[in-house]
């Protein structure tokens, strides 16, 4: 093999710099979630925006140098191949981390609900609260003081349509950027580019309006029980997946508009790429599973 080929990056920081950062960020959501119920604190409000600024300097540090090195032809085929592998395992993991959440939310929907309400040898419906009823959502909460039981469940024909109606057109939209590209059709390429992140902006924009209606209008929170904490844990996490895809999207068409990228080498947007269908595949299920079913 002609080691000569092969590129092997210095040194870095910015791994240590991204480990941290992220267990800041997640460090940072916990406390703010257990301190829900009595209001959240300014450390926990320091630690959180201390934590994101890590974040963002580590990603511009880090995309800065990676790109520095791909535009001086640093990058053999081997390397790339190495880079396909591991976006592929990436992909992979998330597929890992946001099945966890589809089985927490299959568990309590269709075993720990049933049992309690009576059915097959594990019901235990004589321990539970007066006007108990095993029905998916669980609306019914046993303390109302501590555990508000909301007035009702976001409809899924109105705001989660609109949203998945734009995630889908944003991955025909980005397909179509990708051709473009292919083809040395770089205007086209930037404008379909341009129209997927201005999808993915709206669809963020109209989940925080989502979560505010949810939050002040139906009292539907993360303290609202199962169905509550399944929502917004499996809603919330996917609309940060949205927010990671849309950064990427954003680096991705700046590049394009510095004139990267050539017809048979551009692997960071075809990376992109694969993380913003897979991010579209998730809501497909999120929107059948939590809110139409």
């Amino acid at each position: 093999m002609d080691m000569s080929n092969y590129y092997v990056p210095s040194e870095s920081k910015w791994p240590i710099i991204g480990a941290t950062a992220v267990f800041l960020t997640v460090f940072s959501l916990a406390m703010a979630i257990f301190e829900s119920k009595t209001g959240i604190s300014w450390f926990t409000k320091i630690l959180a925006l201390g934590s994101a600024v890590l974040l963002i300097y580590m990603l511009v540090g880090w995309f800065s140098n990676v790109i520095s090195e791909d535009q001086q032809g640093l990058y053999s085929n081997q390397l790339n191949r190495s880079f396909r592998i591991g976006m592929g395992w990436f992909i992979v993991s998330e597929v890992m981390f946001f099945g966890a959440f589809f089985g927490a939310l299959f568990y309590a929907r269709m075993l720990a609900v049933p049992w309690l309400g009576g059915e097959g040898d594990k019901g235990v419906s004589g321990m539970l609260w007066e006007g108990f009823q095993a029905q998916w959502p669980l609306l019914n909460n046993p303390n109302s003081e501590l555990y508000p039981s909301p007035s009702g469940v976001i409809d899924a024909w109105k705001l989660p349509f609109l949203n998945t109606a734009m995630l889908v057109t944003s991955s025909i939209t980005l397909t179509f950027a990708h051709h473009a590209l292919k083809e040395e059709k770089r205007q086209q390429c930037k404008a379909w580019l341009l129209g997927t992140l201005m999808l993915g902006v709206v669809f963020l924009f109209v989940q925080g309006y989502e979560y505010y209606h949810a939050y002040h209008e139906l009292q539907l929170t993360l303290n609202s029980g199962i169905y509550g904490s399944t929502f917004f844990m499996l809603t919330g996490f996917h609309g940060a997946h949205v927010t990671i895809g849309s950064i990427l999207l954003a680096v991705m068409l700046i590049r394009v508009l510095k004139g990267h990228f050539s017809p048979n080498e551009h692997f960071g947007f075809e990376a992109a790429a694969w993380y913003w269908h897979f991010v579209d595949v998730v809501w497909l299920l999120l929107f059948v599973f939590v809110y139409v079913l």
